[in-house]
């Protein structure tokens, strides 16, 4: 193949949006030749590495598109801490393999302040990032917050819509402050609109009889916990808060 010939390949390679493929041709044309591969291996090597950047360009988009400002994985959480966090580690490492995405499982961690709820959440989170999960990750009140605003600003359909497409949407620290009655109403549009459709990771410090407390009314509230427990991995944590660890 005469370097004409290759250039016209590099570019109908762009052309077809395969640009690693392209920027690696030359390079896989003269191993070829050293090690004398067939057409298939040579075609076989460009389609692979090809493949790779892909994934990995995936993977980035993925955790970009999260708003995770971190990357926290399981293996720093300490299952020594508390003998309920030694007794839910089962649990906790099957959730890691996201196989409850498929079935549109929820996932609900419920315990005091400090107990590793938030933790856990965004380990899920960035473990879903980089398997090529579209995930969302937002506390509760940053979306009642763009929710409520965008309804101001006549968007809310698509500001829910945004909350709706992701196949995993993590809403962190649910309860800490009241939602009141446009919250809670948008809260629930959000849970309905996902249940049995995606999955959703909550975080909550109250338990769900405590949960009219949070929301407007028991009525709405019993309506968001009855779809979230309905097809659900619930997990309770107990014990004190990590942050005191260290302290005397």
């Amino acid at each position: 193949m005469n370097e004409q010939n290759i250039e016209s390949v590099i570019e109908k390679l762009k052309a077809l949006r395969m640009k690693t493929a392209a920027e690696h041709l030359v390079r896989i044309l003269q191993r070829a030749d050293t090690q004398n591969l067939p057409p298939l291996m040579i075609i076989e090597a460009l389609v692979d590495i090809e493949g790779e950047m892909r994934q990995k360009n995936r993977i980035l988009r993925r955790f970009k598109q999260s708003r995770l400002l971190e990357k926290p994985t399981i293996d720093q959480f300490d299952f020594h801490f508390h003998i309920s966090r030694q007794k839910q580690k089962t649990k906790i490492l099957n959730l890691m393999d996201m196989t409850f995405i498929s079935p549109k499982k929820d996932v609900l961690f419920i315990g005091n302040t400090g107990v590793g709820k938030s933790f856990l959440a965004k380990c899920i989170a960035f473990a879903a990032t980089q398997r090529g999960v579209k995930t969302l990750f937002t506390t509760a009140m940053d979306m009642i917050n763009l929710l409520t605003a965008a309804d101001v600003d006549r968007s809310l359909f698509k500001k829910l819509h945004d909350y709706q497409v992701p196949d995993l949407l993590v809403i962190d620290e649910v309860g800490y402050l009241p939602l009141g009655t446009q919250g809670s109403n948008l809260f629930f549009q959000v849970i309905s609109a996902r249940h049995q459709k995606k999955s959703t990771v909550i975080t909550s410090n109250l338990i769900f009889a405590e949960w009219g407390n949070i929301f407007d009314n028991t009525t709405v509230a019993t309506a968001i916990a009855d779809r979230l427990v309905h097809n659900s991995e619930i997990i309770l944590m107990e014990g004190p808060s990590y942050r005191t660890k260290n302290k005397s």
